[in-house]
């Protein structure tokens, strides 16, 4: 089973994420947006599994920075340019697997995602 976790590398919720997924003993591999780039495609995937709307990260310092007009104006479109070029506006972390995925961290789900059957 493949598993990537994405996001940016120095976001403590992703610090989180990782030492959660290291105590499982889950095998992943981390995506960071900055080293490895975030393109176009990588963003029309992810919002296909949770929508624009959830992935945009409205509570981070990129959201609040952005002008009152594009925040009033910001519609799918807008939005999935906007997260290609500042990666900082998408919530963090996205977690894929094979088969499951999940935005944002928290711990139940994370457990529930690899719980031993």
């Amino acid at each position: 089973m493949s598993i990537i976790l994405y996001g940016i590398s120095n976001c403590d919720t992703i610090k989180k994420a990782k030492k959660h997924l290291d105590n499982l003993g889950v095998d992943y591999s981390f995506h960071d947006y900055r080293k490895h780039g975030l393109d176009s495609d990588l963003v029309a995937q992810l919002e296909a599994l949770f929508g624009w709307q959830t992935m945009v990260n409205k509570r981070g310092t990129t959201y609040r920075q952005l002008s009152d007009e594009q925040k009033q104006q910001l519609d799918k479109d807008s939005a999935m340019a906007l997260m290609v070029e500042h990666p900082a506006l998408i919530k963090r972390p996205i977690l894929r697997t094979d088969d499951q995925a999940l935005i944002g961290y928290k711990a139940a789900d994370y457990d529930n995602m690899f719980a031993k059957s």
